[in-house]
């Protein structure tokens, strides 16, 4: 039988909590019910007794399960659901049931678009049980042979990510992609060098050089892209609002994205809060000038919008305009990320520490930074080996000098 028992929440609101254990072998439920305001208590003793055996009937009958009852019965489901299915309704039905709620907008595109156009026309129709690590190691090679080795490991990923999960829920006895060696770069494709992924500071100058030449707007774009290291989208996000022309700070708090589906729209910045970063008075001056120019052109809310128009600039405009510039001026690889890194690179060699990088990139830990900066980070290391000796020689030089000084008064 169910039992009951008054308590107070925190800010004071009375509510009873009912208990009702079934059988021995399951756990004891509870459930709340508040106590309404203004009533009598025998109003509450009548309402509180047909809510207990109320929830005694649910417990019962099964309505009402606890958490672990509830997964395990959610993880049989899934199961059953997959039994003799194709790859393709297991992956619809299941996988990406579950995944969507924690993937993005463009990480839902990006698996939409790796399944309908390369995994599903080959083992789509197979039944997920079938599908053996000879079937899936073909579909990647055939895949590498026209696509990069980063595109290769993300439907390697995904193909892992499905398999994972049906191993888990026993759709499949084992996951095939264990037995498949994760793809590596083909022979003809050079990979980069993390002193190639970034501009130096001398490289950085002639690029600003050449785009002064260029419209205020795509002037103030890419000096605050190279100074504060933001993403593209973040850049194009900004609001005026957003920057304090008294403190020279500026607050990243949206990402602008576009989808074929669903247009330009708005999110909060990649590890989904706010960041504030200081800005070079260079850039604030610009931003000056291009608020003045907006304001008698078309004013906006946005700091960067599409020509002669007050909606926000288009978050693939960027890749373009960089790539127009980057011919224009004979500039190496150019593109908004490129910035980002050159940023990192650049702050981490002359000495600044990994985690006021991490801060200003808008990375989830410092260990992000590292990963992706391993080769700024040897730098800056091997400098602080060098101002080590440099102070311990200054230290010897001062020593040398003290004692010829007392040898001289003797």
């Amino acid at each position: 039988m169910a039992s009951t028992r008054l308590k107070t929440t925190k800010d004071g609101k009375r509510f009873y909590e009912i208990r009702c254990r079934i059988s021995r072998d399951r756990p004891e439920l509870t459930t709340r019910w508040y106590v309404p305001d203004g009533w009598s208590q025998r109003a509450i003793d009548r309402e509180l007794t047909k809510q207990a055996a109320e929830f005694e009937r649910k417990c019962q009958t099964g309505e009402i399960l606890s958490r672990a009852e509830r997964k395990e019965k959610a993880t049989h489901e899934a199961a059953e659901t997959a039994k003799l299915k194709t790859f393709q309704q297991y992956t619809d039905n299941v996988y990406m049931a579950k995944k969507l709620s924690s993937l993005t907008q463009n990480g839902t595109a990006s698996y939409e678009s790796n399944l309908k156009n390369h995994i599903y026309p080959v083992i789509g129709d197979l039944l997920i049980s079938e599908v053996t690590p000879a079937v899936l190691e073909k579909l990647l090679f055939d895949f590498h042979k026209t696509h990069s080795h980063s595109s290769t490991i993300k439907v390697y990923n995904l193909l892992n990510g499905i398999f994972k999960m049906a191993e888990k829920d026993n759709s499949v006895a084992m996951n095939p992609i264990r037995k498949i060696d994760r793809p590596v770069p083909r022979n003809d494709e050079v990979p980069q060098e993390d002193s190639e992924k970034a501009y130096t500071a001398e490289e950085l100058v002639y690029i600003f050089s050449c785009i002064a030449k260029e419209p205020l707007k795509w002037q103030a774009y890419i000096r605050i892209v190279a100074d504060t290291g933001c993403r593209r989208g973040e850049c194009c996000g900004i609001h005026w609002e957003d920057i304090n022309f008294d403190t020279g700070e500026l607050t990243f708090r949206h990402n602008l994205q576009y989808l074929p589906k669903i247009g330009i729209y708005d999110k909060r910045p990649k590890n989904k809060k706010a960041r504030k970063v200081d800005l070079d008075p260079s850039c604030l001056e610009l931003l000056k000038q291009l608020k003045a120019e907006q304001e008698q052109q078309c004013p906006s809310e946005y700091v960067f919008t599409q020509d002669n128009s007050s909606k926000p600039m288009h978050p693939q405009s960027p890749t373009r305009r960089f790539k127009t510039y980057g011919e224009k001026y004979n500039i190496a690889d150019f593109h908004p990320h490129k910035l980002r890194h050159t940023f990192a690179s650049i702050a981490i060699t002359s000495g600044a520490d990994v985690a006021s990088v991490s801060g200003k990139l808008g990375h989830s830990d410092s260990a992000v930074t590292l990963r992706m900066y391993t080769h700024a980070n040897q730098e800056a290391i091997k400098g602080a080996g060098s101002i080590f000796r440099t102070a311990l020689a200054e230290a010897e030089k001062k020593t040398r000098q003290t004692s010829l000084t007392e040898q001289t008064r003797k």
